[in-house]
């Protein structure tokens, strides 16, 4: 099983977690074109090695919170609350 650790409630399974997609995605001002809200709602990156995301704490304290995965291995590497400076991520993977 996986293990995810909520910044607020500590490591938990992943079972109780609900995965929020790409992190750090601006949204769009309201007068954009239909073309560039339509990339806003599903164009993603999908990369390769470490990937900011955002996850929610669904059967906990339903807080969401950023992680800094790598996609190749799965490992988390990095969890931080939401308002924090993401993780940078490295180069070298």
């Amino acid at each position: 099983m996986l293990l995810i650790t909520c910044p607020w409630c500590g490591e938990r399974e992943e079972t109780e977690f609900s995965y929020g997609g790409e992190g750090h995605i601006a949204r769009p001002a309201d007068s954009v074109s239909d073309r560039e809200w339509t990339e806003y709602l599903f164009m993603r990156t999908n990369p390769k090695g470490q990937h900011r995301e955002r996850w929610n704490h669904a059967s906990g304290c339903r807080r969401w919170f950023g992680a800094l995965r790598d996609t190749t291995t799965n490992k988390f590497l990095k969890f931080y609350k939401p308002g924090a400076t993401p993780p940078k991520i490295s180069e070298s993977g």
